[in-house]
């Protein structure tokens, strides 16, 4: 980036956060106390603890949220009560984050009493275990994964994710409401976040406090949703192209071919990345429109400089032949 920004990396997350955000995704129901809601979870998967209630610990990930299952289920109940107890009483002397019982069914009460009482939630889920296993999985990597906020503009343009940056007054916002009006949508205005996904892609996002909304000079705070219709907001979209607003007078070394495709390295990742002059007079919305539909014919493997290239030398031949 132009001016790199702090890349945020959490390493934990509360139960209680955890719990706040994805009750309903979850389907997620606390069974007994919140004494635990403190209780910090520290990678972001979790674990079935079917050997950990059979007594064997040496490789028991303790660290994540453990979820209890039809077999586990089924193991606890042909214990005898006392084994049991003192099973489920060893396996919560761990420092384990929380406790999820699947597939709608409910931990006794002694067990569930147990754990509150070694400040361990006990959390119920009408999902079927390998069900809730996946999506939790999904929201624990989101919830874990790198994010930096950045200054620009993040729009959907033609289904590709366009970050627009450049120095204060030079329109970025004003070119955002062309786009807006060619049917493209607002991902985010001034603040953008961004989040990496594995490694693989990096996903934008707006913060809560200015989702939906934009700022223009001399207008002030307008409303996308309620001026443009729903279909104008995305609450996130992938990041595919970066395009920086230059004034003129500093894009004296812009490249006019376009042989060259630059790239920018953000959050370890290269992204597409062009450079479009700005000046009084020119369609700027237009141009990144253009530049969003030109990288979409590249991810298809065609280059129109490529082209005119191939064209220039074929001539250039046949003039020598003639």
């Amino acid at each position: 980036m132009s001016q790199p920004a702090k890349v945020k990396r959490p390493a934990s997350i509360t139960v209680e956060e955890c719990f706040r955000v994805n009750e309903k995704a979850l389907k997620l129901k606390l069974v007994g106390g919140d004494a635990g809601f403190g209780r910090k979870i520290l990678e972001p998967s979790v674990n079935r603890p079917g050997l950990a209630l059979s007594g064997f610990f040496t490789y028991f990930a303790y660290k994540r949220v453990q979820v209890v299952g039809n077999s586990e289920h089924s193991y606890l109940d042909q214990l005898d009560p006392k084994t049991r107890l003192a099973r489920f009483s060893q396996l919560c002397t761990w420092d384990i984050p929380c406790i999820v019982s699947a597939r709608g069914r409910r931990l006794p009460d002694d067990l569930v009493q147990i754990a509150n009482e070694a400040g361990i939630c006990v959390f119920q889920t009408s999902m079927m275990t390998m069900k809730f296993i996946n999506v939790a999985t999904i929201k624990l990597e989101w919830a874990f994964a790198p994010t930096m906020l950045v200054h620009g503009c993040f729009v959907d343009v033609q289904g590709i994710g366009v970050l627009i940056r450049g120095k204060s007054g030079s329109g970025k916002s004003e070119a955002v409401i062309g786009l807006l009006q060619r049917g493209g949508s607002l991902v985010a205005d001034d603040a953008v976040r961004l989040r990496l996904i594995e490694d693989r892609e990096i996903i934008g996002s707006s913060p809560e406090m200015t989702r939906n909304m934009i700022e223009i000079r001399g207008l002030g705070i307008l409303n996308v949703a309620a001026l443009f219709g729903v279909g104008s907001v995305r609450m996130s979209k992938r990041l595919d192209l970066v395009v920086d607003l230059v004034h003129l007078k500093d894009a004296e070394e812009l490249e006019r071919v376009g042989m060259a495709s630059q790239t920018e390295n953000v959050m370890g990742l290269p992204v597409a990345k062009v450079e479009i002059p700005v000046a009084p007079g020119r369609d700027v919305a237009g141009l990144i429109e253009l530049a969003a539909l030109n990288y979409k014919l590249r991810s298809f493997g065609y280059n129109s400089a490529v082209e005119f290239d191939q064209r220039l030398l074929k001539k250039i031949a046949d003039e020598q032949i003639g």
